[in-house]
């Protein structure tokens, strides 16, 4: 069937699927909205693109240099030796929503004239001034980047960007295509793609205009702080980028890529500490439409000992789906449920979207209108839009009262007891017949006094919803660490919430997408990433859902969540077999909290990622990293390489190897790398391996144990630890295994006031039989289980051979 014809079937299956899901009364507004929005959106032809022309002239700046053009400005300012700032004006400036505190200083640099142009040096970056274009140097004198000067046409900005044999783009937020983005084209514009998605549906809820480019030799960060509708087309030779209003401002950041990364997230702002319980296994599914529905399924979970941290309240608890609303009758008394799985070691976390009822006497509704936090037309009335209650307002979160009026709405529910909430609906999505399910761009938001339109707001919403809602969280629960799950977002989400990647199909080729989707968001500073297990809207197959549950188990959020007209999914339904595989990976999360929670207090105070792509354990990539190997393999932290199993019927999997040596999971013989590897993967089991060199702290019966993989010069490990919310006080752990005679020196040294929580410390030794160990010169013998020894500075490990 040809291109347009799929289309045509699709929205024809769309409307029925809205037909059948939102019944006739909200279908009937769906189609009267989408004839307004057509009315409301000018259809004016853009004017021809023309170029900026030569460069007349340059002027020193603090920390750069102002380059003239016939009619635009140039303004290159160094704000680091490795971060550049480009900024083409005129634009239009927008609030810098996307930015931490501040972008630092102007740094020094060493001018140079060239044949043909200038030369701005610091010792970790060059940015050449010519005739045609700029070009971009690291500090080794490679060459990143190759740029034309851009284009304008009315508003919008475009420019060219040389790729080079063998570069690879990756990023660019959630995307479900393969982490290599070249071939493709892509769109700057969060959109809910309605029903389920596969491979190659764009765009999706988050986008995020940074790339990282992998060259054969180093690499380099691009990230363009322009929240406007925008696009990357990577077709050909030259990538184009470009973005239809807004500011034409962008930042470049030498590789490695991780430290790329961490610079970015310097500039964007670094991801909270979670509360530590968020680490733990999540549980939602939409169409639990009483409190007897929840409860048995929390007490379906504890009664079988599967470990559960957190249940999701979706729409379903709303009255009539009015936000921040409680049905009554159907949740009686939430605010003791709430409390009663407290007691049991279960959070409470519940969905909110941004629609409010635009209802005659709902207080709600009527305190938006007086108050004036509702975006509104060019007109000056209020905008509707079709959503789950009907038609609905919206705040402007560009708005500060906006945000504040929306964070003031969270206390009741903090009050009650909920641990966190879920942003849905964010991107902002409405119900539409056909055509964008969002705002008409004519649509105005305040921009914080500023003023402009929907076309340069829409990316932001989400953001800004995020942060109002973190904002009234710690105002009112400020012994709190919010939790905050969002559906939408922009760069800087990181700051605020936690993102998943929604409603993806249940399918194998899902299954693969979501893995795309999760490492290209980390690739976008997204950091705590997950997705609903066995995919939103269809019913998985149990070997799909248990290969599913498994990945699951080792990417940041953990939650099992699908669509209420789904098969129900608690693992129980599933078989004896799914079962047992499923309480292996759920326990198995549980013995590694110390490890992810310590992962997790890096990323807050170094830009690290959790989840990471094989490339980005050494900064450059291997003949092991290339091919499939990319996008089926990633490494969570730097000790773990996770191979999830993404076909039906596998029992084998291929894995490539970075260089080093590789430990298979609790096994004493090791692999070397770079090498391909076939591993077993039995349906209970996926294979998981331990870089040589790494202690890993883990829970276990009798505490906390090490478990200890030396390399050639030993190993070393981390730990952080706290109450698990809060401020209070801490601890930083630090372990050395250091090789000699007859065995190992183990030294530990500590940080903080947080007192040791655990009796000792268990210690496990692979690639080796541990004997005994020896603290104060008193020994402790090992068995089967390895040793436990009492807290120590030094100890020496006695290994047989």
């Amino acid at each position: 069937m040809e291109a347009g014809g799929k289309g045509l079937l699709k929205k024809l299956w769309s409307a029925a699927q809205m037909a059948a899901l939102l019944g006739p009364g909200v279908l009937f507004l769906a189609i009267q909205y989408a004839r307004k929005r057509d009315r409301l959106e000018p259809k004016a032809p853009l004017p021809p693109w023309q170029g900026v022309g030569k460069p007349l002239g340059l002027k020193a700046i603090p920390g750069g240099v102002r380059v003239r053009f016939p009619e635009v400005e140039l303004e290159a300012v160094f704000l680091g030796e490795d971060l550049l700032r480009l900024t083409w004006s005129p634009g239009e400036a927008l609030p810098p929503y996307a930015l931490a505190a501040g972008e630092g200083e102007a740094f020094p640099f060493e001018p140079e004239r060239r044949e043909g142009g200038h030369l701005l040096k610091t010792p970790r970056l060059a940015l050449g001034v010519g005739e045609e274009g700029l070009t971009l140097w690291d500090g080794a004198g490679r060459l990143l980047r190759r740029e034309a000067y851009p284009e304008r046409s009315g508003r919008a900005w475009r420019h060219r960007v040389r790729l080079a044999p063998g570069e690879r783009v990756m990023g660019l937020g959630e995307r479900a295509f393969p982490l290599d983005r070249r071939g493709e084209v892509f769109r700057f514009w969060n959109r809910d793609p309605g029903g389920s998605y596969g491979p190659g549906e764009d765009p999706l809820y988050l986008s995020v205009p940074l790339w990282l480019s992998l060259l054969p030799e180093g690499g380099y960060l691009a990230f363009y702080e322009n929240p406007a509708d925008g696009f990357a087309d990577l077709r050909g030779e030259e990538a184009l980028v470009g973005f239809w209003g807004g500011p034409f401002l962008y930042y470049l950041i030498p590789g490695p890529l991780e430290e790329a990364l961490a610079r970015y997230l310097g500039l964007t702002g670094l991801p909270p500490l979670p509360p530590r319980w968020a680490l733990g296994f999540h549980y939602a599914r939409w169409g639990l439409r009483r409190r007897e529905e929840v409860e048995e399924v929390v007490e379906g979970f504890l009664k079988r000992g599967l470990p559960l941290r957190a249940v999701h309240l979706d729409i379903d608890y709303m009255r009539g789906y009015r936000v921040f609303t409680v049905d009554e009758g159907r949740f009686p008394d939430l605010s003791g449920m709430v409390r009663a799985f407290g007691e049991r070691g279960v959070r409470t976390v519940v969905i909110l979207d941004p629609g409010v009822k635009a209802e005659k006497g709902f207080a709600l509704y009527g305190e938006g209108l007086r108050e004036g936090v509702f975006c509104r037309l060019p007109s000056g009335e209020v905008f509707l839009g079709p959503v789950w209650p009907g038609l609905a307002a919206f705040p402007d979160f560009t708005d500060p009262r906006g945000r504040a009026w929306w964070g003031e709405k969270l206390k009741g529910f903090l009050d009650m007891g909920i641990s966190g909430f879920w942003l849905d609906m964010n991107e902002p999505a409405l119900f539409a017949a056909w055509g964008e399910p969002t705002f008409p761009r004519s649509v105005r938001h305040g921009l914080e006094g500023q003023g402009g339109d929907h076309l340069l707001a829409h990316n932001l919403y989400g953001l800004l919803m995020a942060r109002a809602s973190f904002e009234g969280f710690w105002k009112h629960a400020p012994h709190r660490r919010p939790f905050l799950l969002t559906r939408a977002g922009f760069a800087g989400i990181q700051r605020y919430a936690w993102a998943w990647t929604a409603d993806v199909e249940s399918t194998w080729e899902g299954l693969r997408t979501t893995l795309w989707a999760l490492l290209g968001l980390s690739l976008s500073g997204v950091y705590f990433v997950g997705s609903d297990i066995g995919g939103f809207s269809g019913d998985p197959s149990p070997e799909l859902y248990l290969r599913w549950f498994q990945m699951a188990a080792f990417t940041p959020f953990f939650r099992l969540h699908s669509a209420r007209w789904t098969k129900r999914r608690e693992p129980w339904r599933l078989g004896e077999e799914v079962l047992a595989g499923v309480r292996w990976a759920m326990w198995l999360r549980e013995r590694l909290l110390p490890y992810l929670y310590t992962l997790a207090y890096e990323a807050s105070q170094k830009g690290l990622p959790l989840l990471r792509p094989l490339f980005l354990q050494g900064g450059t990539p291997t003949a092991q990293a290339e091919g499939a190997g990319l996008d089926e393999v990633f490494l969570l932290g730097k000790g773990l390489l996770v191979a999830p199993v993404l076909e039906e019927g596998a029992r084998v999997k291929e894995v490539p190897l970075p260089p080093g040596r590789w430990y298979p999971w609790q096994e004493d013989g090791a692999l070397e790398g770079p090498a391909r590897v076939r591993l077993p993967a039995p349906l209970e089991r996926i294979p998981l391996l331990v870089r040589a060199g790494s202690i890993l702290p883990l829970l276990e019966e009798g505490g906390l144990v090490l478990h200890l993989y030396p390399g050639e010069g030993g190993g070393e490990g981390s730990l952080y630890w706290d109450e698990g919310d809060g401020e209070g006080p801490y601890r930083l752990d630090g372990f050395r295994l250091l090789p000699a005679v007859g065995g190992y020196r183990l030294l530990w040294e500590s940080q903080g006031e947080y007192p040791w929580p655990w009796e000792g410390v268990g210690l496990r030794l692979f690639g080796g039989r541990l004997l005994r160990a020896w603290v104060g010169g008193k020994a402790y013998p090992a068995g089967e289980e390895g040793a436990r020894l009492p807290p120590f500075q030094e100890a020496f490990l006695e290994v047989a051979g």
